[in-house]
This record gives structure tokens, sequence and C-alpha cells, in this order.
């Protein structure tokens, strides 16, 4: 059936999108040709106050030059051109959508972000092969009901508007995976939420609420619940039940409890800049698979000796609180990798360990271990080289941590290599390192190193023989370049090289480290930020403050990784 029989047999008005036209920005022809044949439209940034009528009507009309190839031998027959399923008018001055966004029936995809939108129109609920909607910073302050009848919208994302409330019917979007409202201006959330069973990501973080629903109990597919930077002084129980939460962020609110949440599969629970004065040991024996523990920014002034039972926990944030002892029983957890402190008035434990490493504060606990008796005595001795006897004295031992930090090396010591079998932490940050010896590669059960604050330009290649390494600390040296060795260590997952002279980054290559999560490229030279770098979904700490770039602006910066990155996809071209 031709296209306009086919308009004709669903009843669709062939003249909407023609009364009370405007004189507005039109479309070329090829661009709208090209969309025909691909069913993809972008009109991201062109600076659109209102959408061409053309471009409702791509499905409908013909193209102009249509009469002139109608042979059945030529290549571009239009009538049996595709209907449009993605388009994306991100960026642009739109103040209103009209209507006749119904007439494009067969969308997949529909990307209005970063507009001036202040009501959605009621024919967006039937555009009922919608998948994605992206409605992000726009000035929406209401949801129209309508809406809530797209049965098979997955993504629906409208962070950064002025909603203060939503539509119960909100329960109705059954097939939904990810909902964003953060940064609104929500004082509560319809009952009605617990009924998207298929939800998978849930944002809800700088809003205004001060309680959740109980009907959250029934997200039994939540994976990542986000609700920082809201009014909430308690947790209800109930979000117990949620059995796939693994992520969940109370960060900045007014909580003064830990939260009893006995769910199985929690794996990181972030409460800092909150009003928690104590742990009990009850809600830390819920903590049954717990990898990470932020409780920084509060009140705690003790750490009970039931936190020693979190046998999963890498890592644990207490910085800032009014802690003046540590339990020494905190170096027995077998996977604790990070243990931050800073800002507590702590007693027994030197000062200078608290901006060290973490393995030398997590052995200073500890009375018997090589990792601080031998190698925490070189640190901060202006020592140009170490001593023979040092590595004599340790010579048999399991030494699994070595810091020779803060002298006046300029070369890595050699002797190193004798313990390849154990060493798994280096720092070698603060010294006069010019290069970074081959021999650093033997040691293959390196998992961190830490090379800040010398005068290094380059890596060596062999360093991708390195296959447990997790972090690597560069800043501060004179890198030009991104090292090209690190894309070739996909366990990375912490890669730090802010203050050097960085001028470029391949997104391409970073993508294809999938346990990337915190990337440090502030303060460099790069000049511009490849939008392909907002596909490095992985990044949970993106930090590019201090370049010469002029996008993404500061303003964008300054809203967080996730804005950051969004805003760099929105910028891809397809």
């Amino acid at each position: 059936m031709s296209r306009f029989g086919k308009a004709k047999a669903n009843n669709v008005d062939s003249l909407a999108g023609f009364r009370a036209q405007k004189k507005d920005t039109v479309i070329s022809h090829g661009v709208l040709n090209a969309a025909r044949k691909s069913g993809q439209l972008n009109l991201s940034s062109r600076g659109l106050s209102e959408v061409p009528q053309n471009v409702y009507r791509l499905n409908i009309d013909p193209p102009e030059d249509a009469h002139q190839n109608v042979s059945f031998d030529a290549s571009d027959r239009w009538w049996e051109q595709t209907d449009l399923t993605k388009l994306l008018l991100s960026s642009n001055q739109l103040t209103h959508l009209s209507d006749d966004i119904r007439l494009l029936a067969g969308l997949n995809i529909l990307d209005l972000h970063d507009n001036q939108l202040s009501s959605l129109p009621s024919a967006l609920g039937e555009l009922q092969e919608l998948h994605q909607l992206r409605l992000s910073h726009n000035q929406l302050t209401s949801l129209p009901e309508e809406l809530c009848t797209l049965k098979n919208l997955r993504s629906l994302t409208i962070q950064q508007n002025l909603l203060e409330s939503l539509p119960e019917q909100v329960g109705h979007l059954e097939n939904l995976s990810e909902l964003d409202l953060s940064r609104n201006h929500l004082k509560g959330l319809p009952s009605s939420l617990g009924c998207l069973i298929g939800l998978q990501k849930l944002n809800l973080c700088h809003n205004k609420l001060t309680c959740l629903p109980d009907s959250l109990r029934q997200l039994k597919n939540v994976k990542m619940l986000d609700c920082s930077n809201n009014q909430l002084t308690h947790i209800p129980a109930s979000l117990s039940e949620m059995v796939a939460l693994e992520q969940l962020y109370l960060r900045h609110n007014k909580l003064c409890l830990l939260p009893r949440l006995s769910a199985p599969t929690l794996k990181e629970l972030y409460v800092g800049n909150n009003q928690i004065e104590q742990l009990e040991t009850e809600q830390l024996e819920c903590l049954t698979a717990i990898s990470i523990l932020e409780l920084r920014d509060n009140k705690l002034k003790t750490i009970p000796e039931q936190i020693t039972s979190l046998s999963t926990l890498t890592r644990l944030d207490l910085t800032n609180n009014d802690i003046t002892t540590l339990l020494a029983s905190l170096s027995l957890l077998p996977n604790l990798k990070v243990l931050l402190l800073e800002g507590n008035p702590l007693r027994g434990i030197r000062r200078d360990l608290l901006t060290e490493d973490n393995a030398a504060i997590i052995q200073s606990l500890s009375s018997q271990d090589w990792n601080t008796t031998l190698f925490n005595t070189i640190v901060e001795k202006q020592a140009d080289q170490i001593p023979n006897e040092l590595f004599d004295a340790a010579a048999g031992e399991d030494v699994t941590t070595a810091n020779f930090s803060k002298n006046q090396m300029t070369s890595i010591p050699s002797r190193l290599v004798e313990f390849h079998a154990s060493l798994s932490d280096i720092n070698l940050g603060f010294n006069r390192l010019t290069c970074c010896s081959p021999d650093i590669c033997k040691l293959l059960n390196l998992k961190h190193i830490d090379l800040r604050n010398n005068q290094l330009d380059e890596l060596p290649p062999e360093m991708k023989n390195l296959t447990k390494l997790c972090s690597i600390i560069l800043n501060y040296n004179r890198f030009r370049f991104f090292p090209e060795v690190l894309y070739h260590i996909v366990t990375l997952e912490t890669v730090l090289l802010g203050n050097n002279q960085v001028s470029a980054v391949d997104p391409n290559r970073l993508m294809k480290l999938d346990h990337l999560s915190t990337l440090d490229l502030s303060n460099n030279d790069l000049l511009n930020i490849p939008p392909e770098l907002g596909l490095c979904t992985n990044l949970r700490c993106l930090i590019l403050d201090g370049n010469p770039f002029r996008t993404p602006r500061a303003a964008i910066l300054a809203k967080g990784t996730d804005a950051v990155l969004e805003y760099l996809r929105s910028r891809i071209t397809t």
C-alpha cells in the first residue's frame, strides 16, 4: 500500500501540519530524503525555535523531486522508504511541541533534551512505538497523563526540569527499565511508582523528598537507586524487599541512622553528608555482600567491632567524622583495599599516614607485618637510593607493599624484583624519577602503582604485562599524551593523570577499558573533549576541570560526571 493509501486507511488528517502555518526554518530536501532512507533525523543544535512542518509530515508527504524519480530502476523509490524511527531535537530553543507529533507514529526514539519546553502535548501519548523519550534540561512543570499510556517505553529521562509532582498514572509504564527524575522539585512520589516492575535504574536525586513510598518494595528488578540530595530523615526497612538492589545512594540527606537493609545483593551504599552518629550492630550485620561503604561527613565517634565481619568490604570511607580511635582488627578485613580517614581527630596513628597510600594505613593497624616495619621506614627520608641492608632483612618474606615515597630517587630500585611473587602495591610518589624502568613490569602481581609528583613523560610498553593492575596515579608529571600502554591494561579501574600536559585522549580505546570507573584529566592541555567520551558509561568519576577547552562549559562540569557524559553523548553526530 502506498504511503498515501496507508494514511487514508488510518484516517490520518492529511491537512494536519498545514493549519495556521508560520514561516519557520525549513530543513533541506537532502536532509529529509536521507531521513526517509535511514529512518533517522538529527536536528540537534540548529537553533530551532519550533519544529518545521515538513519534519512532522515526513511520513506523509512525498519528496518534492518524486516526479523525477518514478522509474522502477531508480535506486531511490520513495514509496518504499522507511518511516522515521529516530528524531533528535536536542540543544535547540524549542518552547513547544505541536500536536502534529502524532504524525510520526513510528518513532522509537525522541530526544528533546536541552530545550525550553514548559509543557508537552497530549498527542505524545499516540506514539505507541516509543522506546526512549529524553526530556532532560527543559522547563517542564508537569507531565500529561497521556504520556503514561506509552506501553513500550523503556527509558524516560526528565532530569533538570521543574516538576513538583508526577501523575498517578505513571505506574502504567509497565515496560520502563530506566527512569531519571533527578534535579526537579518533587516533594512526594505516587504510590503507583511501585507498579513499574521492570524498572532497573531509578534516579531521584536533587529533589525535595522527605520520605519514600512503601510501594518501592515492589521494585524487584531495580539495581541502582539514587536518592541523594533530598530531605529524607529515614529509609523504610521495606526497601530490603528490593532483592536486586546493588547500588544505593543516600548522600546529602538528614539521616541519623544507617538504614537497616538486608538486601542480599547490596554491594555499594553511599550515606555521606548526613547526621549519622552511631552504627548499630544490627545495621552492619545486614550488609552481607557490601563492597563499598561510604560514611564520610557524618558525626560518627566510634566504629563497632561488628564491622570486621564485612568480609566482602573493599572500600571504607570514614572521612570527616569525629572518630578518635580505630579498631586494630580492621587490618583483618581480607578484601579491604581503600580506607579513608582524613578529617578525624585520631589518636594512636601517625598523621602523615592519613595522606599516604591505603595499604600503609591498613597495615599500620597491624603490629607484625613487613609491609610497614620494613618499607615505611624509608618514607620521607630524602634518600637517593634504598640501602641493600633493607632488602637483605626482608629476604624470604611475603612483602605486599613497598612505600618509597618522598625521597630523592632518580630510578626505581632494581631489587624490588626480588618480591615479584608477593608485591601488589608500590608507592614511588614525590621522587625525581625521569623514566619508569621496565623492571617494574616484572612485578606481575601489582594492583596499585603510585608515581605522582615525579618527572615522567612516558611509561614502558612492557607495562601491558601487568594484567592485575587496578589503579595508577600519575598526577604532577610531564606526560604530553595519554600513555599508550594504559589503553592495553583492561583491568584498570582508576587512572589519575591530573596536572600534566596531556593534549588528547582516544575515547574509542578508552571504551575498551570495561572496568575503568575513575578518570582524572584535570589541569592538562585538552583543547577539546571528544563527544564519544560520553559513551564510556562505566565512568562514575570523570574530572576535566582546569583544561583550556570551551565545551563542556563549567556549569555542566559542576553538575557532575553523569551530566557531563550525557552532554557529550548529545553532541555525537549520527
